[in-house]
């Protein structure tokens, strides 16, 4: 392996990925990202940096991948279709991975590197972990050296299994959880997996090897709940196991309690089922080295969120569509335009503080009522937040918005995922007026709020019609709160004459 030669990196855009690119620029390797949605990684803190680049693709595409993966020596493959109903992420995770090797064969590549799920083989082996196997295995089928790390829950800031861990000990006081809460478990901090990950790639002889990763505590999932408890601030937790809880209503019951959708949530609770802590020695031979325990990764994932320095979150991983073809059918628009005595850039901060902790400016109790609403047809609500309390980033989840335009200090386009019928967009743009100041000589802009719909049928049509009159209570609402945000904003960074 040449010391010259870029890391070809895939899921880049995604929980681990978008760490392990920093992780390995720190560390002196070049590195290449592969992904479908280049402008998901354009807020990275390390897009700028000479040694990265960005090929856009997709894994699918043989041709495509080899070509953009040659001049490389080793690829991670960190792709995982979790967002896919339970059903059909295993044979989209298979097909992608038999597509990989293949890119990886005609590209001469010299090793993969795979993150895998760790857990006991058996008949009784959840189909999650299952899928991993399988996709281990069609890896090797390209005759390319395959390093398998294998690991268990993983504790860190943004995580999905940590965003179920925290909202279930945070808003469960008392709660019935299904029998897979006495399962014992490894979990590994999110550092000691990019450490994990950074090690292999540096040691060639973990070439060809099964790697089984994992912290030095092997607990049960209740043990964990009550850990959080702890480092929470809040009394223990009363747990009652139930084994009527299946893992499909598991999952509905955490869709419902944390941000995690059932989708997500689903083959997570299947994994839980089984044992899954480490029986190997080979990450002692191979890669030895302390790792964090339990309790300090849960301590280091609560420092993080609570500091607003999230560098990653699962919220962002998967496919972003493209923006819906409007001029396909009949789309309604609702668009107000107000006046803002600031600058675009202060009115542009405002805009991009909605969702999560801050809310949306006006009505909260209206939006609280249309994400309760969402989440009972099986949407995402208003569980899932923001990453960060102000700075946004394209493809990232505002509570059930996706960001799909960012221009700074021009444009925030948001695409709703909740459950409608028909495709939404909310849109803010601003529209500086540096030739037109104010009496004082301040800047100001217009700031544009645009609802765009496209009804899918009569029920489409009846649902925009009757939201309507809430818009003018909402709407009306958001752009007095936006221009009142802007305006607190401008004062705070204008320099005191005092």
């Amino acid at each position: 392996m040449t010391g010259s030669a870029p890391v070809f990196v895939t899921g880049a855009t995604g929980y681990v990925g978008g760490r392990l690119v920093g992780r390995l620029l720190d560390e002196g390797f070049p590195v290449r990202c592969y992904a479908r949605t280049p402008k998901k990684l354009g807020q990275r803190r390390w897009i700028g940096d000479d040694r990265v680049s960005v090929e856009a693709g997709d894994v699918g595409d043989i041709e495509r991948t080899a070509d953009a993966m040659r001049g490389c020596d080793t690829a991670f493959y960190l792709i995982h279709a979790m967002e896919s109903s339970v059903g059909d992420f295993a044979s989209r995770d298979l097909q992608l991975a038999k597509s990989f090797a293949k890119a990886a064969e005609l590209a001469g590549l010299e090793r993969i590197i795979y993150l895998g799920g760790l857990g006991e083989t058996g008949e009784d082996l959840s189909e999650h972990l299952e899928s991993r196997r399988e996709v281990e295995a069609a890896l090797r089928e390209s005759g390319v050296p395959v390093t398998v790390l294998r690991a268990a829950m993983i504790i860190g800031s943004g995580s999905a299994s940590f965003e179920i861990l925290r909202y279930l000990t945070e808003r469960l006081p008392i709660m019935t959880t299904p029998r897979w809460v006495r399962t014992e478990c490894q979990p590994i901090a999110i550092r000691d997996v990019l450490s994990d990950l950074v090690a292999c790639l540096k040691s060639p002889e973990t070439a060809g090897e099964v790697i089984e990763i994992g912290g030095p505590d092997a607990v049960r999932y209740s043990e964990l709940m009550h850990i959080a408890a702890e480092e929470l601030g809040l009394r223990r937790r009363i747990i009652i196991p139930l084994p009527v809880l299946t893992p499909k209503l598991s999952s509905l019951w955490i869709g419902l309690v944390t941000p995690v959708t059932p989708a997500i949530a689903r083959p997570l609770a299947e994994g839980l089922r089984n044992r899954v802590v480490v029986t190997s020695d080979a990450a002692d031979r191979l890669i030895p080295r302390a790792r964090i325990g339990v309790r300090n990764a849960i301590v280091l994932a609560l420092q993080k969120t609570e500091q607003n320095e999230v560098e990653t979150a699962w919220s962002a991983a998967g496919v972003v569509p493209g923006d819906p073809d409007w001029a396909g059918g009949t789309s309604y628009l609702d668009e107000r335009t107000i006046g803002i005595e600031t600058s675009a850039h202060a009115a542009y901060v405002a805009a991009c503080r909605v969702g999560g902790g801050h809310g949306w400016y006006a009505a909260q109790w209206l939006w609280k009522i249309r994400g309760w609403m969402d989440q009972v047809v099986g949407g995402p609500g208003l569980k899932r937040g923001r990453r960060q309390a102000e700075n946004v980033r394209y493809g990232e989840a505002l509570d059930f918005w996706r960001v799909v335009g960012v221009e700074p200090d021009r444009l925030l386009a948001l695409r709703a995922e909740m459950r409608l019928p028909g495709e939404a967009m909310l849109t803010f743009t601003i529209e500086p007026k540096e030739d037109e100041p104010n009496d004082n000589g301040q800047a100001r802009c217009d700031f544009t709020m645009s609802a765009r719909f496209m009804p899918k049928g009569l029920l489409g049509i009846l649902y925009w019609y009757s939201v309507l009159p809430f818009h003018h209570i909402v709407f009306k609402g958001m752009l007095g709160g936006i221009r009142r945000a802007a305006v607190e904003y401008e004062s705070e960074r204008e320099p005191s004459h005092a």
